[in-house]
């Protein structure tokens, strides 16, 4: 059987799941997800993580691999998902990376490699208290080159970047690449009314007992700090619980973090080259440049979709290629 990964990618809500069984039952293939919150256990309701009826006996992996309580990182990830890929290569199926963190896809398809810093969680701490805006600063102190390129709000890559300054005594090196060495599919989904599909689903969650499922991280041991950083409706979850905002405010914040999620996956796909991404804020070397056409409005590689028809189509012509 000749090698052939397919990617099935996309904002929260715009049914890449389903999509993703629907084609592994057509063309042979088993899942792994490609989602940052499914790795853990006991986060269910809240990342949507299709349960075993809604697998429909499509072999998934990279679900439930991780505790909450520890950090589970884009390197363990990469690590585990190469394996599944391998592991579904040798029963003779197709592999079907589907999921909505952009950095995990690309750490897989492009073999983004991080600088090997281990984390130093004191530091961590204690930037953490800094603002974004002293962050950026420091940083540009720091790394003038880094800051240019770096998120100035994004704090937790303001951290990372100052991280590896401070431990290596060096400036934030290149990202190193070590892409697939067999052909890739990049379909992505492109759902009209998607904030309506948002506010449906998130209401569903609500119904199913997603604060219940929160409640229960919290009896496991997890600190409301440890929830707050899973982010989105997780973080405003956790100030609704501890009594800091209203029940009108949750559900109002809670579609605004979805909201705004949705649109930052969709920027990290579309308005910039997939593989040029600031991952982890770091960009190739110039000699290292992708092609032109790859560069204008988002990777080239992706093939937005509408329809399960027309996945079904490119997947069928992708099969059929040596």
């Amino acid at each position: 059987m000749t090698k052939k990964l397919i990617a099935i990618l996309g904002p929260t809500a715009s049914g890449k799941s389903e999509l993703a069984i629907k084609l592994a039952k057509k063309f042979k293939g088993e899942i792994v997800s490609a989602d940052s919150r499914q790795v853990y256990k006991g986060m269910n309701i809240g990342t949507a993580k299709p349960t075993k009826k809604e697998m429909k006996g499509i072999p998934h992996y990279l679900l439930d691999v991780a505790s909450p309580k520890r950090r589970f990182t884009v390197v363990q990830y990469r690590k585990l998902s190469l394996k599944a890929i391998n592991k579904i290569f040798k029963k003779g199926k197709v592999p079907i990376l589907c999921g909505g963190t952009g950095f995990y896809i690309q750490a897989v398809v492009d073999g983004i490699i991080i600088p090997e810093v281990k984390p130093d969680w004191r530091l961590r701490s204690n930037l953490n208290k800094l603002s974004a805006a002293e962050l950026y600063q420091r940083l540009k102190k720091l790394d003038p080159k880094r800051a240019g390129t770096i998120e100035k709000k994004n704090k937790r890559r303001l951290i990372r970047a100052i991280e590896i300054v401070m431990k290596t005594k060096k400036p934030v090196p290149a990202l190193k690449k070590n892409p697939l060495p067999y052909p890739v599919l990049m379909i992505g989904i492109k759902k009209e009314n998607l904030e309506t599909e948002i506010e449906k689903r998130f209401f569903e969650w609500l119904k199913q007992g997603f604060l219940r499922e929160v409640q229960k991280l919290r009896k496991i041991g997890l600190t409301w700090k440890r929830i707050e950083e899973f982010g989105i409706h997780y973080r405003t979850a956790a100030l609704y619980l501890q009594g800091k905002i209203s029940d009108a405010e949750f559900i109002k914040k809670s579609l605004i973090e979805l909201r705004n999620y949705a649109k930052r996956q969709m920027t990290w796909f579309t308005h910039q080259n997939f593989a040029e991404q600031n991952l982890g804020g770091f960009k190739r070397p110039a000699r290292q440049q992708p092609e032109p056409q790859a560069m204008a409005g988002g990777d080239k590689r992706i093939h937005w979709v509408k329809t399960e028809r027309e996945a079904e189509k490119l997947i069928t012509e992708f099969l059929k290629t040596n």
